[in-house]
């Protein structure tokens, strides 16, 4: 198995090698790339740690020499938001930035499955499409926005809010990755139960909760610890599909099966051809049916910048 992380300096590079050197399973390939010259030695000081994960790094122009042979890639390459930007702000650095990336996986590790960390991801995952449909080798089943901190921010705080033990707590999140497109399925959760005004305050929160990190920081960052933790459930979850694991299932930002929108957010079942199936949702609350027609314009906007973008 080998996994291949393309912006590996940056910070939520930084922190999803790491915690991949540690977790991912004995005798798999993690592979660095990003056009930092530090790279390399990224890869050298994780080396040091004692796991049967097998570390190298490339820096520079082409990470060719980093794809080859991938099984998983996760793409987190790309400027960080900082304060009074929201996500489309980052749009004219980052796109360009996936596209080129993209179209190296598409001639070298054309089956690996790609999961899109870069903001913002609503967009960046219909560029990527379009880059793949464009060299003849997409299918839509191996490709991936990584909306995963959207559901460990939901149980975090779910947990916080409810005081129950957050290993207890598993929530569905549908839609998009920014602002008003990302919904946490509250009314799911088992166990608990919400007041209107909880719901709102909590939808709110969630939706917001990248902003918040971008505050707290004071312009010296974005969200890049628990972006990588996200970024590594749902990679390692990945890999786990590959291997053979039965019902591994993630909510993914994905083409197919959804009947609002080309691409949308909702649980799927991870195999060996990366999307073995599309979960349905199930069923929503009044409040979260409105959150989520109100949603439709922006994120249909959001995919066709990203198609456009290629076209």
């Amino acid at each position: 198995m080998k996994v291949a992380v393309l912006g590996a300096a940056g910070g939520i590079g930084q922190a999803l090698a790491l915690l991949l050197k540690t977790q991912l399973p004995a005798g798999a390939q993690l592979s660095l790339y990003d056009i930092a010259p530090v790279t390399p030695g990224v890869a050298v000081d994780l080396s040091h740690i004692p796991t049967a994960v097998e570390v190298t790094g490339f820096g520079g122009e082409d990470p060719t020499a980093a794809l080859e042979g991938a099984d998983v890639v996760l793409i987190s390459a790309g400027v960080a938001r900082k304060p009074g930007m929201d996500r489309s702000d980052l749009f004219n650095i980052n796109a360009g930035i996936v596209r080129n990336l993209v179209e190296k996986c598409a001639t070298t590790c054309p089956t690996a499955l790609i999961g899109i960390i870069t903001n913002p991801v609503n967009t960046t995952v219909a560029i990527a499409a379009e880059v793949l449909k464009k060299a003849g080798v997409y299918d839509k089943n191996r490709l991936f926005g990584v909306t995963t901190l959207d559901v460990i921010r939901s149980e975090t705080f779910v947990a916080e809010a409810k005081g129950v033990n957050v290993a207890d707590v598993n929530v569905n999140v549908i839609g998009g990755h920014s602002g008003v497109t990302i919904l946490p399925l509250l009314s799911q959760i088992e166990g608990v139960s919400f007041t209107d005004e909880e719901v709102a305050a909590l939808t709110t929160r969630i939706q917001n909760a990248g902003t918040e990190v971008v505050e707290a920081k004071a312009g010296g960052g974005s969200a890049t610890l628990s972006m990588g933790q996200a970024a590594c459930r749902f990679g390692l979850s990945l890999v786990r599909g590959l291997q053979g694991e039965a019902n591994v299932v993630e909510c993914a930002y994905v083409d197919g099966g959804s009947e609002h929108a080309e691409f949308f957010a909702q649980p799927v079942v991870l195999g060996k051809n990366g999307v073995e199936k599309v979960l349905a949702y199930g069923d929503v609350s009044a409040f979260e049916a409105n959150a989520r027609d109100a949603m439709l314009d922006t994120l249909k906007a959001d995919i066709d910048l990203g198609i456009k973008f290629v076209k």
